[in-house]
């Protein structure tokens, strides 16, 4: 099998360690792949250690260094045990990719406050508990970078109002502390990925994937995002070719956050070339392909 056609060099991340959440599915699998075949040590953390191990196989058995790391986001004890865990062992922390979440359609009246609570908790706190840690253990003292994905909330988030509220911090977020730690040499970045060909749509019911496929690829693009679009993406303001970004979120959406209202008409065909440089993309619902 062919290794991961990353666009960036090989050998860029060599000796650097990057932690990456939610690393066991979906696009956190994507981007934990394209880190490691260009040499950084992936550290997979997420709640189920299954998936987690099965990706840390995968990039060893591509010649890449990668290990599993269980973990619960939303403790803020374990997960700043477990950052300067890390740091021990390794003996660095140079990049955190916080893209663990979750979240459930629901119209904003039926949410009920467990639900909103656990959305919450996961894409914001868990980012934040993540984010802090390894600027304390590592980063104030040596400078590093961190990347966030989000979402396409920029015109709100109808069906999904807890998930969008917590993105929408994380970027606010985002935009602090690029000021405050800039002078550590620490650079928060963000990436908005609109609706993304992933293994995670089979996580919605049926019908919330009948109606995701009918509507999601009406946009200027008129196709859905590949998981390497986006993680080409990360990985970029990991890289020192984005040494001056910083405060920023990147959109990949295909210019889909910028239509606001059907007057221009879309194309019902994609004429934008797709890239997908990952080799081992799972699979995903066929009504979407």
């Amino acid at each position: 099998m062919a290794g991961y056609q990353s666009v960036f060099r090989q050998g860029l991340l060599d000796g650097q360690v990057v932690l990456v959440t939610g690393g066991g599915t979906g696009i956190g699998r994507c981007i934990a792949h394209e880190l490691a075949s260009l040499g950084a040590h992936v550290v997979l953390a997420g709640r189920r250690p299954e998936p987690l191990s099965k990706v840390a196989e995968e990039i060893q058995a591509d010649g890449g260094k990668a290990e599993a790391l269980p973990l619960n986001i939303r403790d803020e004890v374990a997960v700043d045990a477990a950052v300067a865990d890390i740091v021990q062992r390794l003996g660095r922390l140079d990049g955190v990719v916080n893209n663990a979440g979750g979240q459930f359609a629901s119209d904003a009246a039926s949410i009920r406050p467990k639900g909103w609570r656990a959305v919450i908790d996961t894409n914001l706190n868990g980012t934040w508990w993540v984010t802090q840690s390894a600027y304390r253990h590592w980063m104030a003292a040596h400078g590093g970078a961190i990347v966030s994905v989000v979402a396409d909330m920029w015109n709100g988030f109808p069906g999904m109002a807890h998930t969008g509220a917590a993105r929408a911090a994380v970027v606010n977020l985002t935009q602090s502390l690029a000021v405050e730690w800039a002078s550590e040499g620490v650079r928060v970045n963000a990436v908005a990925p609109g609706f993304v060909l992933s293994s995670g749509l089979h996580n919605y019911p049926d019908e919330v994937q009948a109606m995701a496929a009918e509507l999601m690829a009406k946009n200027p693009a008129a196709r859905l995002a590949t998981e390497a679009e986006v993680s080409s993406s990360v990985v970029f303001l990991l890289t020192p070719a984005a040494a001056y970004v910083t405060g920023h979120t990147m959109r990949v959406d295909g210019a889909g956050s910028l239509v606001k209202t059907p007057l221009y008409p879309l194309s019902e065909t994609s004429k934008l070339p797709v890239y997908n440089g990952f080799h081992r993309q799972a699979d995903v619902p066929d009504r979407f392909l």
